[in-house]
This record gives C-alpha cells, structure tokens and sequence, in this order.
C-alpha cells in the first residue's frame, strides 16, 4: 500500500481542540509515515509557498501531496484516512452517493468550527490523548 500512495501534508488549526484531536489521532495511526502535519499558526506556514491563505486554510481543510497537488475540504480526509490505515473510514468518505452529505456536514462544520469546538473539543481531546497513552503503555 505504501508504494503506491504519495506522503500527505494536513494543514490544520492547531488552536482547535477538535483539529488537534484529528491530528493526533492521525499521527497514532501513521506508521507507514505517509502523513506530515503542519499548524497553520506555526512558523512552520508559509501560506506563500502553499499557496492557500491563512484564511483559507482556517475555512477548509487543506492536505498536500508529496508532488505539490493540493486537495481540500472533505477529499482530504480519505486520502489522510488511507495512509494512517483506516480502510473503513477512508471507503465511507469516499462513496460518491455520501459525498453531497459529507460536504454539507462539513462546510456546517467549517463554518461552526469555534463555536463546536468549544462544546465538544476538549473533551474529545482528552479522549483521543487518554487513549494515546493507553496504546504507549
């Protein structure tokens, strides 16, 4: 699987509980190192030379492969989900009859993000890293 798949930069908002949350996730699951994460507010950011605003990246998810092609919006989350080997995942958000679903529940998502964040985020947080450290020990 790994040969055939390009690395995948995600370009995230490390100031939401619920992006940091994806991305560890993510980062628990990326053994083949096929996912690189960049937070949009780090000096790691150069929206210049990825060519997507900050602004940009904070109303859509943005990924970048190896080669420079940029994807957004829900078709980043099943190539993110396929390189940290979660198939069943990565199938659902791939279905074309889904698609017009998930975008919907995104963009609301998008637009809602500090708002849900604040309900759902730090809880979900400490979850996902309470279960990190289940899987370290």
């Amino acid at each position: 699987m790994a040969q055939e798949l390009q690395k995948l930069t995600l370009f995230y908002d490390g100031a939401c509980p619920l992006c940091r949350a994806e991305i560890l996730f993510l980062s628990g699951r990326n053994q083949l190192q096929l996912l690189s994460f960049v937070d949009i507010h780090s000096e790691c950011y150069d929206p210049i030379a990825v060519g997507v605003s900050c602004e940009q990246a904070l109303a859509a998810m943005y990924g970048q492969y190896e080669d420079g092609t940029l994807i957004h919006g829900v078709s980043v989350f099943p190539e993110a989900y396929r390189r940290a080997d979660l198939p069943i995942l990565a199938w659902i958000f791939s279905r074309k009859l889904l698609q017009p679903i998930l975008r919907y529940g995104y963009q609301f998502f998008a637009k809602n993000r500090e708002a849900i964040s604040k309900i759902l985020g730090p809880t979900v947080l400490r979850l996902v890293q309470a279960g990190m450290q289940k899987i370290q020990v």
